[in-house]
């Protein structure tokens, strides 16, 4: 750990031998937002605009009161501007903005904007990226990284953020990330969830927030952190919304469509989302897998082609009814289904030590399933006095099946006569079921001296039913039964609580400290093999955030927090799945819980560049395991828990305007990883510094055109007992906006050097196995985008709901 020290030691006193900085006072403004009936208007844009210039000094966002405010250390001549879509821009006198003033803006009132069909957005080529205590927001809504993207590309472009060739999301090197939408839980699978994101458009969406290191407000779950996708909220009474249609190609065509519709009528308010996306690609992967024998190194050298396509539609609904301007009652529905599966033909040739033939194998493992998801959401909240008092209350819950058939065929022979081989096949049927049941209530209350009390209590209820079926047949033999078929019953009861209290110590420092407690019971039932395993334990998850404005342009952030990812659902199963004859991978039902503690320490200057450090250690933490049986020359995959792993990153964010029409935005990320854990009777101790970069181009051209470009390069990594080598790649796309920006079409280039090739190898103990992959990523994507809106201003509330249970389904 003497290297992980000298590297945490030195960029934490050069980091903070920046607060040397001047200091100034802050000067805070404020107000609030009514339309023309004297109701507030919640989440507009509030912008001090520099005069001279017209470019922006400082900003807020109203909330749900139509309140702003506003703090600020730096001095310009200024004007206030508010806007909102479905309200015409206001805009204040010019005043002087000086360090330590007070101003109070008092009501503000927006006049209706009659335009009738017309939507009114600001175009920006680079998002707009606001740092808070405990969250980065990276504004999206109006930027050219929204139009012609997915909300998955979106989110891959964020700050520390990285998305793997599964759609898996990683944020500062990390795995375990909890997504929501509009603060509410996806209940999604990792699979589900990735093909949901890339089926909804970046137009819907207004805001990231990248919450490296949650409050105790969210569950503790997920350590890697949160990033909550903030929808656009339509404010026209009558109809808005947007109609997509579009296809990728990457060698096999894969359409895509969906439509967003939102409604008001009096003091009811709904929305839908309608998409259907399809998920094609082909998986070219090579195992060469080295056996030591007695009588000398066995080889195989394994070819596969694995053709994957998914079918999604997927459904999602709310209506919120205002029962008062004080209170609310909401519901949400998610409906999705999931069809389809995989082939995968592989073909190994196989040396054996002394002998001049080879032995062959021929296999095809054809794949097909179907997953069912219903989610449920009743959702309560208040205004209890006219201080902020605040409650809320939620009620989930979620319904997921899960059924696939899985035919593994196999021909062996020897040497070049392929005429005389033997046949065996293996039948796999799956069968899941799972119920989640959640409830939830949190309070807000104002104190004295501006602190704020959040407190709030938390229950959630699993089970689940997971029936593994094999059987095998020899040659043409009918199919018997195997041993390794296994029924899992699983049941999981959390009940959580919380506070947190915010406030200030000085002008210049604001503070949040939180505590959280989570009891779990769990019980795990492998009915066939007639073995219990049962869990119970209680832990406390404090946080801790500080924001301390060092100066005019220089502000540092730490915050410090416990965290606890659970294991996925399936993985407790002690099931066996054969992927083929040489390749199987098993369940885990004595798997433990990973606890991570982090702490993080970011520097913002001028209120664009980030400087970060951070440092996380994770005790059992979640890896995948290779076992190699030298005899039977067999390998068998699950996860285990690592004894500890330690994590030290640095982080750059450096944004360029290079003309007033193009952009860029540039990230760079040093990591240190260090993996120790007994694995057997091997005992793993590994560290390396691996580093990624990523740069993004935004152009805004003349004629309603726009283009981007972005790079990719992630260094070589450690991940457990593998290695992975370095691989780059490039991205770009062009959009046309055409009928006064009511038409986008788009088109879109993934990997344009088919460079995004993944090799690994593990080579430790007695295994030692390489891998090459590529995942047909070079491919297009045509989309077209028709918006419309229609009517008188209005907004549409979302409802909240628990978080956690459903993301650990896969």
């Amino acid at each position: 750990m003497k290297t992980a020290n000298l590297i945490f030691l030195s960029f934490l006193f050069y980091l903070m031998g920046l607060s040397t900085l001047a200091a100034k006072d802050i000067s805070k403004l404020s107000g609030k937002i009514v339309d023309q009936n004297g109701e507030a208007v919640p989440f507009a844009n509030v912008a001090l605009i520099e005069s001279n210039n017209g470019g922006l000094v400082d900003g807020a966002v109203s909330d749900e009161e139509g309140t702003f405010f506003i703090e600020s250390v730096k001095s310009a001549t200024v004007k206030l501007v508010i806007s909102s879509i479905g309200y015409t821009t206001y805009s204040s006198e010019t005043f002087e903005l000086i360090p330590g003033m007070t101003k109070d803006f008092g009501v503000l009132k927006l006049e209706d904007e009659m335009t009738g069909l017309d939507e009114v957005t600001v175009q920006s080529s680079r998002p707009e990226i606001i740092i808070e205590p405990d969250k980065t927001i990276v504004n999206v809504e109006g930027t050219v990284m929204a139009e012609g993207s997915n909300t998955l590309d979106v989110i891959g472009r964020s700050p520390g953020v990285y998305v793997d060739q599964d759609g898996n999301i990683n944020l500062n090197g990390r795995t375990g990330v909890t997504v929501m939408i509009n603060d509410r839980p996806t209940y999604m699978s990792s699979t589900d969830l990735a093909n949901y994101l890339r089926s909804m458009p970046a137009e819907n969406i207004k805001s990231i927030e990248v919450i490296n290191n949650p409050s105790a407000r969210f569950d503790a779950e997920g350590a890697a952190g949160v990033i909550n996708i903030v929808l656009k909220k339509s404010t026209v009474d009558g109809v808005f919304g947007n109609i997509q249609l579009g296809t990728q190609y990457n060698g096999l065509n894969a359409p895509l469509a969906g439509a967003t519709i939102n409604v008001k009528k009096g003091k009811w308010s709904t929305n839908a989302n309608l998409n259907y996306n399809e998920i094609a690609n082909y998986n070219d992967l090579d195992i060469i897998r080295n056996f030591e024998l007695e009588e000398g190194t066995s080889k195989f050298t394994q070819d596969s082609r694995i053709k994957t396509r998914f079918r999604t539609p997927n459904f999602t609904g709310s209506a919120n009814y205002e029962i008062n301007p004080n209170h609310n009652l909401g519901i949400n529905l998610q409906a999705s289904r999931s069809t389809g599966g995989s082939n995968n033909n592989s073909f190994t040739e196989i040396s054996i030590p002394g002998e001049s033939e080879f032995n062959y194998l021929n296999s095809r493992n054809d794949d097909n399933g179907t997953r069912d998801r219903i989610f449920g959401n009743l959702h309560y909240d208040g205004k209890l006095d006219t201080l902020g008092t605040k409650i809320a209350a939620d009620l989930d819950y979620t319904i997921m099946k899960s059924n696939s058939e899985s035919l593994l065929s196999n021909e062996y022979w020897t040497g070049v006569d392929q005429s005389n081989f033997t046949t065996d096949q293996i039948l796999t049927l799956n069968d899941m079921y799972y119920t989640i049941l959640t409830a939830k209530v949190d309070f807000t209350k104002p104190l004295k001296n501006g602190k704020i009390l959040e407190t709030g209590l938390k229950g959630s209820w699993v089970e689940s039913d997971n029936n593994l079926d094999l059987s095998r047949a020899i040659e043409e033999g009918p199919f018997e039964p195997d041993p390794n078929s296994n029924q899992f019953i699983y049941s999981e009861n959390v009940l959580a609580a919380y506070a947190s209290l915010k406030g200030a110590f000085s002008p210049k420092v604001n503070y949040q400290f939180g505590l959280r407690g989570e009891y779990s019971d769990i019980l795990g039932n492998s009915v066939t093999l007639e073995q219990q395993n049962k869990q119970q334990y209680f832990n406390l998850f404090p946080s801790f955030f500080v924001q301390h404005q060092v100066s005019e342009k220089y502000q540092i952030i730490y915050n410090l927090n416990r965290r606890i990812t659970r294991p996925n659902y399936r993985l407790l199963n002690p099931f066996i799945y054969y992927i083929d004859p040489l390749t199987s991978e098993t369940g885990n039902p004595n798997l433990r819980p990973q606890y991570s503690n982090n702490f993080e320490m970011n520097h913002v200057i001028n209120g664009a560049y980030q400087f970060t450090l951070g440092y996380s250690e994770t005790e059992d933490a979640f890896m995948q395991v290779f076992i190699q049986d030298q005899e039977a020359r067999t390998t068998t995959t699950f996860t285990d828990n690592f004894d500890k792993t330690r994590n030290v990153n640095f982080r750059g964010i450096v944004p360029v305007e290079i003309t007033k029409w193009w952009n860029a935005s540039n990230m760079v990320q040093v990591t240190y990883n260090r993996f120790k854990s007994q694995i057997g009777d091997d005992f793993l101790d590994t560290d390396q510094v691996s580093f990624m970069a990523r740069t993004q181009h935004n152009l805004t051209l003349p004629k309603g055109f726009k283009f981007e470009l972005v790079g990719m390069y992630v260094g070589p990594q450690i991940w457990g007992q593998g290695t992975i080598k370095g691989f780059a790649w490039v991205d770009a796309g062009v959009t046309k906006t055409l009928m006064k920006d009511k038409l986008t079409l788009s088109v879109n280039g993934t990997d344009l050097f088919r460079s995004q090739i993944i090799r690994a190898n593990v080579d430790f103990a007695d295994i030692n196995t390489g891998f090459r992959q590529y995942r047909s990523n070079q491919g297009v994507r045509f989309t077209l985008r028709w918006r419309f809106a229609q009517g008188e201003s209005f907004r549409v509330r979302s409802s909240t709901g628990s978080s956690e249970e459903r993301n650990r389904l896969d």
